[in-house]
């Protein structure tokens, strides 16, 4: 057993230069360079082009659009050029890049395409989730023991017989094929091998770290993978390790290339004028200083699609809405009344610590969701038969004649009306309606998490959620509002759903925040730490639909709290129905063409686009909701309500940064990647999609799974990105010297901005509410005047001839 860890050791360390890829029912948005973060910026995409193949920074046409559209600072840019020792004549600078490019990656030796062909329909097969009609067999020995008995029936693989002969154990095997290399180079060679296909590596690396039902009953590790491969290797005569001059240009990028020149002109162009409104703002906090009850408070995820629908809510009445991390502190494993879906939805940062079922509370309920759900289990199969077998859909269509071909064509031409139709006859109930979540704890259930939450525990989240919040004062209702998507036909459905819920909806969360805040041994002790609840504070969870900008509120209402909620209800229509014609471009003038469009995304099966998403993310603001309140942020800005004055040892502050900073960090360098390199970081357009095994999607019929976003995630049109690929700007409203502390206390959050992942900027209340911009080893530089002054005109690039 000892002579085997100094392997997997190696392997784990090598592994850690691929990204972490989720399950398309559970797509996280996470960092594909995240093994690099401990290097600078310029360094690791460097490093990843060697490794990975992929580009790291947008392409000249694309920096060009951006300075023809007035989104670089002509000014910012020059000085930027000038620092760094290049030409400051803008089209020269483009014209360089544009020479320098890189050309791509060199084509893969035939050999080791046939390797990983070979071996990328074994890990579909094996890793298939379900969707698959004739499972591998075998599968419960183990990806590398199924692999080694049924290697000799696949007539690609020169040599089954040997596959079978394999040692016994993986680590063996790897051993035996690499005995005539020194154990130095190992290290390289499993680096090399493993990056061939990322997609599968990082579902590996995913499976094996997070456990649960098929990593149990199927197991599959990266020794046994690598052992695998390693055989196929020898079997095609493919390259074992990489180049010596591959391995000799690694890293060696010093100085920051043309590229990220331009790229910060462009970042520090947008933090300008966002900085510039957000002190402007700061300046007037203490003016506008109010004491009066709002009537509802909404709290929503701090998701950048938040921030839109906040506004318009708080336009149509004396309403007042946050930003906390969609999970709502919560960090839960969620099961649904019939037990059939289990998620962690919580960040993939965190690990579930409570186990949170449905429980039904009325009888009669339960009875009619379960006939109501037999009949949709029953049409659904029938769906899935005309599927997957040709007869079958023959003879279905044969027999229901003219009238399945008018459904197909409505569900196709008119999705919108059908989606009415639709919503109009159903009638099961959902189990918001007859369940409730069971919060109490019970040390009795014999799960692998506690089921459900102590006492302390409730208090703790509940209180933690408001002090992160810095809240004072409660309205009559307060509404926890998660959030979900809503599309047809979409195999990243889920990089729709909330990300702090790891790609799940949020409404669960919420309601279990609802239920613990509104439970009475909870308010007395939150009464005893200083968090006054009024007794007629009810307490709503609700799901904001981020396709179609409805909010669905749920739980009972007491006649107490009727005319309140009626009312609630009236202003989010009244919302929805402006956010959706900003989101649209539909005139808000009394027409509801816009709710119609956002329905019609919903519904139609051939919309590849039925929401943005994330798309345009490249702000994160930390502060009262009174900074940002008469700012349109256009939808780009993540939120996280914080008050300065009611966090006086900065542990609020500090639980912000770790946790949700970090986790937009992510988000970010998703969409970052994904823009300026789809083919390696994205995954290509829908329409090509192959969904393997509901674990992924290939790009024609085999091969790596892709590991990221769809190009209609990202692009408005072919060369033309909708997302504009900026690192996050960070800006948080306080003490400079607090956010120093925390700094300094948490080495991984000044590495991050040390080595330019991200950029942080805090407007310091104590200081004359002016601007300090983070610049390396706990430093800071007051931002200027100049700065911060409305970017001048842009010129026109004849102008620099």
């Amino acid at each position: 057993m000892n002579t085997e860890s100094p392997i997997e050791d190696c392997i784990d360390s090598a592994a850690e230069s691929v990204g972490s890829v989720w399950p398309l029912h559970s797509f996280v948005t996470a960092n594909p360079l995240a093994g690099f973060e401990d290097r600078p910026f310029h360094e690791a995409v460097s490093e990843a082009e060697r490794l990975l193949g992929g580009d790291g920074y947008p392409d000249a046409g694309v920096f060009r659009r951006a300075y023809e559209t007035g989104q670089i600072d002509p000014e910012l840019l020059r000085s930027a050029l000038s620092e760094h020792g290049f030409d400051d004549d803008i089209e020269r600078s483009l014209e360089q890049l544009e020479e320098t490019e890189s050309a791509g990656s060199a084509e893969r030796e035939t050999a080791m395409d046939r390797v990983d062909t070979v071996l990328s329909k074994w890990l579909a097969a094996f890793l298939d989730q379900g969707q698959a009609k004739w499972p591998m067999p075998n599968r419960e020995q183990g990806f590398y023991g199924a692999f080694r008995s049924v290697a000799r029936h696949d007539g690609e693989i020169p040599d089954g017989d040997a596959i079978a002969a394999l040692p016994d154990e993986p680590v063996d095997a790897i051993r035996d094929h690499l005995a005539e290399y020194p154990t130095d180079h190992w290290a390289d060679i499993f680096e090399f091998q493993l990056a061939a296909l990322p997609g599968w590596t990082g579902l590996l690396k995913q499976r094996a770290d997070d456990g649960g039902a098929w990593q149990s009953a199927y197991p599959i590790t990266l020794s046994g993978y690598l052992a695998a491969r390693l055989a196929l290797v020898e079997q095609f005569d493919a390259p074992l390790s990489p180049t010596e001059t591959d391995a000799d240009t690694a890293g060696t990028e010093s100085e920051p290339p043309l590229a990220e020149v331009w790229l910060r002109a462009w970042e520090q162009s947008y933090r300008a004028e966002l900085t510039d409104s957000l002190t402007d703002a700061s300046e007037s906090l203490e003016a506008a200083e109010t004491t009066e009850r709002p009537d509802a408070q909404l709290v929503f995820c701090i998701d950048t699609r938040s921030e839109i629908i906040r506004r318009h809510i708080e336009a149509t009445g004396e309403y007042e809405t946050h930003g906390y991390a969609g999970f709502f502190g919560v960090p839960m494993r969620y099961s649904d009344v019939d037990g059939e879906t289990t998620v962690d939805a919580c960040p993939p940062i965190l690990d579930a610590e409570h186990r949170i079922t449905e429980r039904p509370v009325s009888e009669d309920g339960r009875e009619e969701y379960e006939r109501w759900q037999s009949l949709r289990e029953s049409a659904t199969g029938a769906i899935s038969r005309l599927r997957s077998n040709v007869a079958t859909a023959f003879s279905f269509v044969e027999s229901t004649g003219a009238g399945y071909g008018a459904a197909l064509a409505a569900r196709t031409l008119l999705p919108a009306r059908v989606r009415g139709l639709r919503d109009s006859a159903e009638k099961t109930p959902d189990s918001h309606e007859f369940c409730e979540p069971a919060i109490d704890h019970d040390p009795d259930a014999g799960h692998d998490l506690p089921a459900g939450l102590t006492l302390e525990e409730k208090v703790e989240y509940a209180a933690t959620a408001f002090e992160l919040m810095g809240w004072e004062q409660f309205a009559r209702v307060v509404v926890f509002a998660g959030h979900r998507s809503e599309t047809a036909n979409n195999p990243f459905d889920s990089s729709l759903d909330c990300g702090a819920c790891a790609g799940n909806p949020g409404g669960p969360n919420a309601r279990v925040l609802a239920a613990i805040c509104n439970d009475s041994a909870v308010r007395e002790r939150l009464r005893e730490r200083g968090i006054e609840i009024p007794e007629d504070t009810l307490f709503l969870a609700g799901e904001h639909n981020t396709t179609t900008d409805e909010i669905e509120l749920y739980g009972d209402v007491p006649e107490s709290h009727e005319a309140d909620i009626g009312q609630l209800r009236a202003d989010l229509e009244a919302a929805r129905t402006a956010a959706a014609a900003e989101r649209t471009g539909e005139s808000a003038t009394g027409s509801d063409a816009a709710v119609r469009e956002t329905e019609r995304r919903a519904a139609d099966w051939a919309e590849t686009r039925p929401e943005w998403g994330l798309a345009g993310n490249a702000g994160f603001v930390v502060g009262p909701r009174e900074l940002t309140d008469d700012i349109d942020l256009d939808g780009r800005a993540f939120l996280h309500s914080y008050d300065w004055t009611t966090d006086a040892d900065g542990e609020a502050l500090a639980a912000i940064m770790t946790g949700p900073m970090v986790v937009t960090q992510w988000i970010n360098t998703q969409y970052y990647f994904a823009t300026v390199d789809n083919a390696a970081y994205g995954s290509g357009s829908k329409v090509t999609h192959n969904p393997v095994g509901n674990v992924g999607v290939y790009q024609g019929n085999g091969g790596d799974i892709m590991t990221g976003l769809p190009l209609q995630s990202l692009m408005s049109a072919d060369e033309e990105p909708y997302h504009q690929p900026l690192r996050l700007s960070t800006v948080v409203h306080a003490p400079v010297d607090r956010v120093t502390e925390i700094l300094a206390e948490h080495e991984e959050l000044q590495e991050l901005l040390d080595n330019n992942w991200l950029s942080l900027t805090v407007v310091d209340p104590t200081q004359g509410h002016r601007a300090l911009r983070y610049e390396e080893d706990l430093e800071w530089t007051p931002v200027s005047d100049e700065e911060l002054s409305t970017p001048e005109e842009t010129e026109p690039l004849a102008a620099d001839d």
